[in-house]
């Protein structure tokens, strides 16, 4: 089954063949570039996606990964790590059924912002915490202000 989704203009299409590693992520870069909070996102391998409208804009967020939008109408539609069999995450708010991807896990969990209150049942872990993260994040070097 496709799982569909787009920005609000409907300029970006996607299809996607899997929902997987629906998650939250506090971290700042995922709050500066969703200009929320959190992010809540879900992924699927490069091959499982494909664009079925325009394609969207990217900003090099960092060395190691890309943000996807909508230049149009500015929805935030994703991200991706610059990596060969990194996978391409998607916002769940811009799938056409969002209730279709639970949020299994947290991340980024030293950055949330103490008053929100979201999931809380969710397993989570801090950046630090898984050792090939650590070293992954290690060499990342922001673009963001």
């Amino acid at each position: 089954m496709a799982h569909t989704g787009g920005c609000q203009c409907g300029r970006v299409r996607y299809e996607m063949d899997v929902l997987e590693q629906a998650h939250a992520c506090h971290c700042r870069m995922c709050q500066k570039a969703t200009g929320g909070l959190f992010a809540v996102l879900v992924g699927a391998p490069k091959d499982k996606i494909r664009w079925t409208a325009t394609p969207p804009e990217e900003f090099q967020s960092s060395n190691l990964a890309r943000r996807a939008f909508c230049k149009a109408c500015g929805t935030p539609l994703g991200f991706t790590y610059e990596l060969p069999d990194a996978r391409q995450y998607v916002t769940i708010g811009s799938l056409d059924h969002p209730e279709n991807a639970p949020i299994q896990h947290q991340f980024g969990l030293e950055s949330k912002v103490p008053f929100v209150s979201f999931c809380e049942d969710v397993p989570g872990e801090r950046t630090g915490d898984t050792p090939a993260i650590s070293e992954f994040l290690a060499g990342m070097t922001s673009n963001q202000a």
